[in-house]
């Protein structure tokens, strides 16, 4: 196994793999422990992948299922009622925002809507890929796209009848 052509994928490509966690999650914690899982997992099947020409398409289809299972697992987790640690804030991911606040918005949607709107229009994927990446089939792709859309539509139009200074 080649590692010096491995740790030059990781360096070269992990800050773009953190902002597509982010935008999966909406969190930049969950958005790290997604890019180290992944690159675990390809660091384990690099010969295969690297023959394959495409590693990152690799490390960005594994994230995206890793997500799914998490918050398949989450939704059967007891919430407690304080938080254990101290959040962090990376000022590099928090820029990606800006001032419109639509990752903050996306950050509103149901994990399934915002991973299928995050597949669509950041990773630019087709419904059938979706639909592969998930494990679920085309149409509820679709039926999720189609939510997940209003769902931001609604929560963009009243955030931005808003005075400017409560928009953040």
């Amino acid at each position: 196994m080649e590692w010096n052509d491995f740790d030059a994928f990781v360096r070269a490509r992990t800050t773009g793999l953190l902002r597509y966690g982010y935008a999966l999650t909406g969190s930049q914690h969950d958005a790290a422990d997604l890019v180290q899982e992944a690159l675990a997992r390809l660091g384990v099947a690099w010969n295969r992948v690297r023959n394959r020409s495409d590693p990152e398409g690799y490390v960005r289809t594994t994230m995206a299922r890793l997500h799914v299972s998490w918050w398949r697992r989450r939704r059967r987790e007891r919430l407690v009622g304080t938080v254990p640690d101290v959040p962090y804030t990376d000022t590099g991911l928090a820029g990606v925002d800006g001032h419109h606040g639509l990752w903050q918005t996306l950050a509103t949607l149901p994990p399934r809507q915002r991973a299928v709107l995050v597949l669509r229009y950041y990773e630019q994927r087709s419904d059938d890929e979706i639909a592969e990446v998930l494990g679920v089939s085309r149409g509820t792709v679709r039926s999720q796209a189609f939510r997940g859309l209003e769902k931001l539509r609604e929560r963009w139009n009243d955030r931005s009848a808003l005075p400017i200074g409560e928009r953040e």
